[in-house]
């Protein structure tokens, strides 16, 4: 069974300048008046409302997290398998958070569930890369992030689906945050600080419709351009494109021949290597810095690696590395699985291991559904 490795972060202090009035928690000086003036600690709660409905699952979660009010003292309360990624002093700052986060990356969690306001999400969007799912659990008094759902409840909501293995989809949403100072003053001047990738309830056929139902050779078109784009991002990157008809569908809007049930290598949009063997494409790699592997599934069946494309060995996918395999799929393809998870069986058993958990699909252009591999 799949563990999921979730990594969590409460910030203690975030909205403690709320009740008193103080419009923001914001720098230390702030802090200790709204002590002075009675606050209380609240993101422990909030954060609480959400853990429950986890509870359940407990025998398939391991939380990562800070020690004490920063995460750790809640989790191993409410009875989860705890790993302490970080210890903070009794007064905890912005760095504290962003330290945290970066042990959580080395980590390899599955997601970064947090508790704070807009402070906390900036600090975290400085370090959390693009590939790391995280949501926010609104917990501080200046809430302007797209990060965060509604309320805590719904926080825990979504989460349980992601657990559930409930295919999600994945966007990027603004990390906004204002001036206290200037907010004290009536004056609410919000600036966008960046972007987080976060799993929100699926939205069938989001970009393109007809009849409410995917039009396949449009969405083949958008999944294309999305990868053409990654391409032109990182052009001195080489590509291996494998086997099907989806990511056939990359190739012939690149205009390069493609091998439907084989391997073709590509470097800077140009066609370098057809119909590949596994030492042909090993050697290939050593000529180049960097590697992405751009994949689809066995419709029906959900086999990724090790079924279809023996080509790709262990030892090409551990050079490659998880985070540089970008799998790509329609979302009816990746629902006529009916919730199965999809399938990595390749001989080595430590590569099976290692790509096991949540995988980032490419369903659309600029579209990506999260899905759970076996």
């Amino acid at each position: 069974m799949k563990i999921f490795k979730l990594g969590l972060i409460i910030n203690p202090i975030a909205g403690i300048g709320g009740s008193v009035a103080l419009k923001g928690s914001d720098g230390e000086q702030t802090q200790q008046q709204a002590f002075a003036l009675g606050a209380n600690k609240l993101a422990n709660q909030k954060t609480q409302i959400a853990l429950e409905y986890l509870t359940g699952f407990k025998n398939k979660i391991e939380v990562y997290t800070a020690n004490d009010e920063m995460g750790a003292a809640l989790a191993q309360g409410l009875g989860f398998t705890t790993h302490i990624v970080h210890t903070s002093p009794a007064q905890t700052s912005a760095e504290d958070t962003k330290i945290c986060v970066q042990n959580l990356i080395n980590a390899e969690v599955d997601l970064i569930l947090f508790a704070g306001g807009d402070g906390t999400a900036r600090n975290i969007c400085e370090v959390a890369p693009e590939h790391i799912p995280v949501l926010g659990i609104p917990a501080g008094c200046k809430i302007h992030s797209g990060v965060y759902t509604i309320t805590p409840k719904a926080a825990g909501e979504l989460c349980q689906k992601l657990i559930s293995g409930e295919m999600l989809t994945l966007a990027e949403a603004d990390v906004m945050d204002i001036d206290e100072n200037q907010f004290r003053q009536g004056i609410v001047k919000a600036k966008r600080y960046g972007d987080l990738l976060i799993p929100m309830d699926l939205r069938y056929v989001q970009a393109v419709k007809q009849g409410g139902k995917e039009t396949e050779e449009l969405v083949l078109q958008d999944i294309a351009a999305d990868i053409i784009e990654l391409m032109e991002e990182d052009e001195n990157c080489l590509y291996l494109i494998g086997s099907g008809s989806t990511t056939q569908a990359i190739m012939q809007a690149l205009y390069l021949d493609n091998t439907l049930l084989g391997v073709d290598a590509v470097y800077q949009q140009n066609l370098v290597g057809r119909d590949l063997t596994e030492n042909q494409i090993w050697q290939l790699m050593q000529q180049y810095p960097k590697t992405k592997l751009i994949i689809s599934l066995i419709g029906g069946q959900g086999h990724i690696l090790g079924r279809g494309n023996q080509q790709i060995s262990p030892r090409i996918i551990a050079q490659i590395g998880k985070y540089n395999i970008h799998l790509v799929a329609t979302k009816s393809k990746l629902q006529k699985l009916d919730g199965k998870p999809l399938i990595v069986d390749t001989l080595d058993n430590s590569i099976n291991e290692s790509l096991a958990g949540l995988i980032k699909v490419t369903t659309g252009f600029h579209d990506s559904v999260l899905y759970p591999v076996g």
